[in-house]
């Protein structure tokens, strides 16, 4: 890896946040490319993701965790194991605040944790587009009444606003210090874990909601047919005969769907053509199940 000048800043930044703050949104719209799974759905985030941005004389890695809630299950609580964990290990935390939603109880507790935290501290107020100015200074006054915050920044993912000043702000508290990662490098996973999180996306968009928290997809294989083309197989795992039943649709119609949806975005992701197999199985009780949980790779130590 190339020598970096000594006024080099790098350094990570992780996004942390209740469920669905818009942590995986803003990390898209700083990479410039959809990495990150989003949906409606709570704990659409189950793995750690690192996504790496270069600008000039910088590399700021930004560390997307697992929305922080209540757990239910072995699976919840790795989840926020994970989450948490990362407050140890960067140079920067984003505490995320939905600005449509009032600040309550389960974002005291993670602001709690920030201000825990012996890193830079931000707050990034998001979805700004959606609320009213007085929405915007409510939720600012809300969470510095929580916490302590070096910096306050509003932005909008979904509109472009102040993504850009994000990268910025981040970068001004980085210490110098060494490129972490190649330049050509945008995210730290495997394009097998990519794969999975695709098709899982495309599940969590189209079915309904006693479906979607059950749902773990693993890649089975990704097989290089030549440069241009690759057969990949998954399979989606649920707890129960009625969950594969709505996954599998009518003739096999919601599969198919799911399918076409997820094997565009993979083709947009690996640069080629696909050929996607999909499979549906049951396995009860999983997220319960510490062995399956490691298996998908959304335990903490992931």
């Amino acid at each position: 890896m190339a020598s970096v000048p000594d006024d080099f800043r790098s350094g990570f930044v992780a996004l942390v946040g209740r469920p669905n703050a818009g942590k995986s949104t803003l990390l898209n719209a700083c990479l410039g490319a959809h990495a990150a799974i989003t949906s409606p759905v709570a704990q659409t985030t189950r793995r750690r993701m690192r996504a790496v941005v270069n600008r000039p004389g910088a590399q700021v890695v930004i560390v997307d965790t697992p929305g922080l809630h209540k757990p239910k299950d072995a699976l919840g609580e790795e989840l926020n194991k994970s989450a948490l964990g990362e407050l140890a290990d960067v140079d920067v935390v984003a505490m995320l605040l939905d600005a449509t939603k009032p600040a309550g109880t389960g974002d005291a507790w993670v602001a709690s944790h920030v201000n825990a935290s012996s890193a830079v501290r931000l707050l990034v107020i998001t979805k700004a587009d959606l609320a009213t100015p007085e929405q915007v200074q409510a939720q600012i006054e809300a969470a510095q009444a929580m916490a302590t915050f070096d910096d306050v920044l509003v932005t909008s993912a979904q509109e472009g606003f102040n993504t850009e000043a994000f990268i910025q702000l981040v970068i001004e508290h980085l210490p110098y210090g060494p490129r972490w990662f190649p330049e050509d490098m945008p995210v730290d996973a495997t394009d097998s874990e990519q794969v999975s999180e695709f098709v899982r996306e495309k599940v969590l968009l189209n079915c309904r909601q006693e479906v979607p928290h059950a749902v773990g997809v693993l890649c089975d294989s990704i097989q290089w047919r030549d440069e241009g083309h690759a057969s990949i197989k998954a399979t989606i795992f649920v707890e129960r005969d009625s969950q594969k039943g709505i996954l599998v649709g009518k003739g096999g119609s919601m599969i198919k769907r799911i399918g076409t949806q997820a094997r565009k975005q993979i083709e947009q992701w690996l640069g080629a053509q696909v050929f996607l197999d999909l499979e549906v199985r049951v396995k009860p009780s999983w997220r319960k199940d510490e062995e399956a949980i490691r298996r998908f790779g959304y335990n903490a130590e992931a």
